[in-house]
């Protein structure tokens, strides 16, 4: 599950780690101060430059840049919320990030002397890169204060790393990076975004967690990246049949998505936001047998995944079950049409990623 950057900073600022003080933007009201950067909330790389960030000195700046940032689509995603934050002074920006090494069972750390927008630029080589443990969170600091050539600063590094393994444990994260942790002219570390992924199967163990993609309640499981069929059903065993069926047809499942008995509009859509990352789909089989979800409500997320996310996939549709007919005449009545068969959908799909 990937967070939202205001959902990340808040689950870091609970452990201490400094992040540049902030409001949600609401458009019936004043800015909480200005100048402010205005950056939207959508699960993907790539906001600044596709126009998602913006700094603003004045209220007639603020609210154009609320009004274009709001609408803005980026890589296939319209904000629900933007976050204002205040300008910081930048002296040096540098990379930081936590993830799990599976082949190795461990937790790294990894960093960059080169943080911001062109981190990617950086040779994988050049990154510094050790495993850490509670145990020697106070040794990897220290070499990471020389590594940033700031030997002064080294514990206030370990107090910052410390405080980052605590907070990826505490909330069963796969990833924490702060890209960029910014240095500032005052010589302190504030972070300056963060991205944070959380391992789904965890859930069971929080509560507490009502994220936006939390809130979606889809279970996912990535299968093949380079899959070229994606599935949307709703029940374990129906989505294990569906994926069955696109292996047992020649073609590569890129997933397994089961929506759930309980499904609606804004997780079904959730789930074509999940499937859309896969570089290599080249269609999508929505099979879904309804009890308690509802089929109108999966024509609904049908219709806005394809008016708000660019360049989706076609989609060859199953229902049967509750509201059958109204979701038909939605469906119909949006040009969109729908197959009596799992088997109808399979055939079109192996048309479809043949004639690709």
């Amino acid at each position: 599950m990937k967070l939202l950057e205001y959902e990340a900073k808040h689950l870091i600022n609970e452990h201490n780690i400094p992040v540049p003080s902030s409001f949600i933007v609401s458009p019936a009201a004043d800015p909480e101060f200005l100048p402010a950067v205005i950056k939207s909330q959508v699960p993907t790389g790539g906001r600044g430059k596709a126009g998602g960030i913006a700094v603003v000195d004045s209220e007639k700046q603020y609210a154009d840049a609320v009004e274009r940032i709001s609408q803005l689509q980026i890589k296939g995603f319209t904000p629900k919320t933007l976050l204002a934050e205040e300008l910081v002074m930048i002296d040096k920006e540098f990379y930081l990030s936590l993830l799990i090494d599976t082949s190795a069972a461990s937790i790294v750390l990894m960093a960059h002397k080169n943080g911001g927008v062109e981190v990617e630029e950086n040779q994988a080589e050049d990154f510094f890169r050790r495993p850490i443990s509670a145990d020697t969170a106070e040794t990897v600091a220290d070499e990471l204060a020389d590594y940033f050539d700031l030997p002064d600063k080294s514990f206030v590094l370990q107090d910052l790393v410390e405080a980052l393994f605590r907070c990826f444990c505490a909330n069963d994260a796969t990833l924490l990076e702060l890209n960029p942790l910014i240095y500032t002219r005052d010589g302190k570390f504030v972070a300056g975004d963060c991205k944070m992924e959380l391992d789904d199967a965890a859930a069971f163990r929080h509560p507490e967690w009502q994220f936006e993609q939390a809130k979606a309640e889809v279970n996912f499981v990535a299968l093949d990246q380079n899959g070229t069929v994606a599935t949307i059903a709703n029940g374990a065993g129906l989505a294990m049949a569906t994926v069955d069926a696109v292996a047992d047809a020649g073609m590569t499942p890129a997933n397994f998505l089961d929506i759930g008995g309980g499904a609606n509009e804004a997780s079904v859509l959730a789930a074509f936001e999940r499937i859309v990352a896969f570089p290599s789909v080249k269609v999508i089989i929505i099979n879904i047998f309804a009890g308690i979800t509802r089929c109108d409500e999966i024509a609904r997320a049908v219709i806005a995944a394809k008016s708000q996310i660019t360049n989706l996939p076609p989609a060859y549709i199953r229902l049967a079950g509750t509201n059958f007919e109204q979701a038909v005449d939605i469906l119909t009545d949006a040009g969109i049409p729908t197959l009596a068969t799992l088997e109808e959908c399979i055939q079109r799909a192996v048309k479809e990623v043949s004639h690709e």
